[in-house]
């Protein structure tokens, strides 16, 4: 069975196809697990019944209280493009039947507005803000599911693993902070299942990268009133120096050539920046100044030690500086050594790292995590290894423990 987002084409016959989904539900609870059904919700499946959820349940634990959830809500950073996704989605949602939910990245239900009739439905089913809507809580759903797998995902009928939630459709994408990659929740569509529609996919997903643009232009803002900030500060400096904001992000420099981001600074940390050497990180207002230390600039040198303590990137100037990595952020970084001043786009990743070119958004948010880490070393459009870095190529050994048996030329057409 094809794979792709959407639950349904077009063309399917939902009466049918609700059928054969509960077949295959069937199947699976018995053991007998002979129907088949999309891989994302075989895995999710998967999941759900290791966290020992119950397919008949329906107690859950109670939602937060308005305080709590008040609370949450005024944390989250969705709430500043929250009234862009109203916009986008809340007159067809009560159009349409169905209800605009939005979640924290802990499947922490803020909001949720839309159809008041489906409304009372999802309050009878305990979907109501202050609820925990992850898989481990509520079993296989699009908001839980588009969590588990970092990717958007739409669900109808028995898909959804606990049967009172079989009569749902739901359509959920994650949104993730466009300066550091990070999740910050999700944004689902739901309502009656037959409501489903393939479009709703790219309703959603085309709400989510507006709110986005939001975040963006947002930082963009800032990073113009700290350039305002910088330009005194870095006129009054005589050799190379950078102005930062607190994610890293380059608002002004003089003497540097132009780049557009560095690692992550800390108060009374050091660290090591491309083109500038060792740097002791100076508070300004708004953000950080950056400037050669006494130890001077070296040759910036990079290597892998996945067996080191913590395993990651070594980074060589005129000192050492060490940085643990996941090991998906290892994998990355192998393959960009081997890739060479050509380095790869987010397609060719994401055929190397899941075998498929869907995962567009989950690689380019995990190269922005990685580049929260190791700055000015990574340089994107395509992603590279920046140039004038000296890299250490990984040995056979280091490649086959992160990467496979197969040499990382093998992993992209």
């Amino acid at each position: 069975m094809d794979d792709g987002v959407c639950a349904v084409t077009r063309s399917t016959d939902l009466r049918r196809h609700a059928r054969l989904l509960h077949q295959a539900h069937d199947a699976r609870l018995s053991g007998a697990g002979s129907q088949t059904v999309r891989r994302v919700v075989s895995r999710s499946w998967d999941r759900v019944l290791s966290y020992g959820v119950a397919p008949d349940g329906r107690t859950l634990d109670d939602p937060a209280g308005p305080a709590t959830v008040e609370r949450r809500r005024a944390a989250s950073p969705i709430a500043k493009v929250l009234p862009q996704l109203r916009a986008s989605l809340t007159a067809v949602a009560e159009d349409a039947e169905h209800i605009m939910v939005v979640t924290a990245a802990d499947g922490f239900v803020l909001w949720r507005e839309g159809a008041t009739r489906v409304g009372r439905l999802a309050d009878d089913l305990g979907f109501l803000p202050g609820a925990d809507w992850t898989e481990a809580s509520v079993g296989t759903n699009a908001i839980g599911t588009a969590l588990a797998e970092h990717a958007s995902v739409q669900l109808f009928s028995a898909e959804h693993f606990v049967r009172a939630q079989h009569p749902w459709t739901c359509t959920a994408s994650p949104i993730h902070d466009p300066r550091t990659g990070e999740m910050l929740g999700v944004v689902d569509l739901s309502g009656p299942a037959p409501t489903v529609h393939p479009t709703t996919v790219a309703l959603v997903h085309t709400a989510v990268r507006l709110a986005e643009s939001g975040l963006w232009t947002q930082h963009e803002a800032r990073l113009d009133g700290l350039r305002a900030v910088a330009a005194p500060l870095l006129a009054r400096e005589h050799g190379p120096a950078l102005v930062i904001d607190d994610h890293g992000w380059v608002a002004a420099s003089t003497g540097l050539a132009p780049r557009d981001r560095v690692a992550v600074p800390g108060a009374g940390e050091a660290m090591l920046v491309h083109g500038l050497g060792a740097c002791l990180p100076e508070r300004v207002p708004g953000g950080w100044m950056l400037r050669p230390s006494a130890a001077g600039e070296g040759a910036t040198r990079l290597r892998l030690d996945p067996g080191g303590d913590p395993p990651g990137a070594v980074v060589e100037g005129r000192e050492q500086w060490r940085h643990a990595l996941s090991r998906r952020h290892q994998q990355i970084l192998a393959l960009l050594m081997c890739a060479g001043t050509a380095g790869l786009d987010a397609a060719a990743l994401s055929r190397a790292l899941y075998d498929d070119a869907d995962h567009l958004v989950t690689v380019r948010a995990e190269l922005s995590r990685l580049r929260r880490v190791l700055g000015g070393l990574i340089a994107a459009r395509p992603y590279r290894i920046a140039p004038g870095v000296e890299i250490v190529p990984p040995g056979r050994e280091v490649l086959a423990r992160l990467l496979g048996p197969a040499t990382p030329l093998q992993l992209w057409p």
